[in-house]
């Protein structure tokens, strides 16, 4: 097994990224949204702060790996 730069990059990526994920704040609520009360729990949606950064650095670093993945694959 020949352990070239890019095997290195996708490995530091996928360590990055499996990180990432699991840094970001589950939804522990989940089944209240497909209840049927009609209760009045509203949340927003929407990411702030340092949940929308590290939202965002996610989906760069898997933007990231896949693009390494699809380039092993064509050069190596």
């Amino acid at each position: 097994m020949v352990v070239t730069p890019l095997s290195l990059i996708q490995l530091a990526l996928a360590i990055v990224l499996v990180i990432l994920i699991l840094l970001q704040k589950t939804n522990t609520d989940a089944s209240g949204a497909l209840s049927s009360d009609g209760g009045g729990t509203h949340f927003s949606l929407q990411k702030r702060g340092g949940e929308k950064v590290l939202h965002q650095l996610t989906i760069l670093t898997a933007l990231l790996f896949v693009a390494s993945v699809v380039t092993h694959i064509f050069v190596g």
